[in-house]
């Protein structure tokens, strides 16, 4: 495997990790942040709440896994 394949690997595993679910929505947070400060509106808020709510589901998803 050349180094640029491996260095892709790498940052795929590092982003996604075992979740994608995860992945995704931080992406959308993000977003929505974007859209959010971008219309003017204070959007700090949101991504603390995504993290939190991610989370969450996350860990809910996980427990069921091993119940």
């Amino acid at each position: 495997m050349n180094p640029i394949m491996r260095f892709l690997h790498f940052c795929y595993d590092f982003v996604v990790g075992d979740d994608w679910t995860v992945a995704a929505g931080v992406v959308i947070a993000l977003a929505a942040t974007a859209l959010l400060a971008g219309l003017g509106i204070a959007a700090w808020w949101l991504l603390p709440l995504a993290v939190v709510l991610l989370l969450g589901l996350s860990l809910r998803r996980a427990s069921r896994l091993r119940a």
